[in-house]
């Protein structure tokens, strides 16, 4: 039995839930992927998969089995590339996720520069807010706000990406000016959702935080939309500075200058992260991008603003 293929095509089965989509992504038979995965049972003594005609789930061996090769795997592949391509030049497919409203504003404009630096490297980009795993969604880079609690994960500040309150002059002449945070319920807001859920508007008081969220006028995951109905006076909205800043200059919207100070979260290390597996890092296509993006992410901001 080749061991390690009958591994990778476990792995496989675990991340699909599906013998179908795993032999798929091999380009072999179902039928001989599955005696693989078998014969790997056999020779564990152990049942990995529990197989119904609908749907292949990890047994709690399985469970524990998967996590444990994966590692290994990941460390393999890196070494592998990182052995083949070590004297090479940054080449090949670089996979990156990222927000949207980060992709669009900034990655995006930054990554064309890195394409006429690093000819060789054909970039795919995918921008959406939904969160990605490293390795199983085949992403090299992902750029997410927040921080990722996983010990083989590096996790590189790019930029702070404090929240910010803000309405359309208009509006704040036909409902007034919030002199204080708790004033905002009475008052018409804007939420962008995030994967997990509206962004709450937060104050602490007296050591205690306190939802002072008004009431919903509109809520989705399109930040340009919200902020065009902002710009319209239809209430106020809360996002990042570096979103807001070029309205903000413009005049288009109004900061909210409210004490104590209005926040997403109570977190307050609240931050834009580039994501990547430490085993990934010798990658010649890796490195010069992080190393790109690290450099290059707070000039690009500062220059925006």
């Amino acid at each position: 039995m080749d061991q390690l293929r009958a591994i990778r095509y476990f792995v496989k089965v675990a991340e699909t839930d599906s013998f179908t989509k795993a032999a798929s992504f091999f380009d072999v038979p179902p039928s001989s992927l599955s005696r693989r995965v078998a014969d790997l049972e056999r020779h564990l003594g152990a049942t990995l998969l529990n197989r119904t005609t609908r749907l292949v789930k990890l047994t709690e061996i399985g469970q524990r089995y998967h996590a444990d090769v994966s590692v290994i795997l990941e460390q393999l592949d890196a070494t592998h590339d990182g052995i083949s391509q070590y004297h090479a030049q940054p080449m090949g497919r670089l996979r990156i996720s990222s927000m949207v409203g980060f992709g669009e504003r900034i990655l995006l404009p930054l990554m064309d520069r890195f394409s006429a630096q690093h000819p060789d490297v054909t970039l795919e980009i995918e921008l959406s807010d939904s969160l990605s795993v490293l390795g199983r969604d085949d992403v090299d880079l992902a750029i997410r706000g927040g921080y990722a609690p996983d010990e083989r994960v590096i996790a590189t500040k790019l930029m702070d990406n404090d929240f910010v309150a803000v309405a359309s002059p208009g509006y704040l002449g036909r409902h007034g000016v919030p002199s204080c945070p708790t004033e905002l319920k009475q008052h018409r807001g804007l939420y962008f959702r995030t994967p997990q859920g509206p962004t709450p508007w937060l104050v602490e008081l007296d050591g205690h935080w306190e939802d002072v969220s008004a009431p919903a006028v509109a809520i989705s995951n399109a930040g340009r939309w919200l902020v065009e109905r902002a710009e319209r006076g239809d209430g106020i909205l809360m996002l990042p500075r570096w979103v807001l800043a070029p309205f903000l200059e413009a005049g288009s919207l109004v900061q909210l200058e409210l004490a104590p100070k209005l926040r997403v979260s109570p977190d307050p290390s609240l931050a834009i992260y580039l994501l990547y597996m430490k085993t990934r890092y010798q990658v010649p296509k890796v490195r010069a991008a992080v190393d790109f993006l690290v450099k290059e992410v707070p000039g690009y901001e500062i220059a925006s603003v």
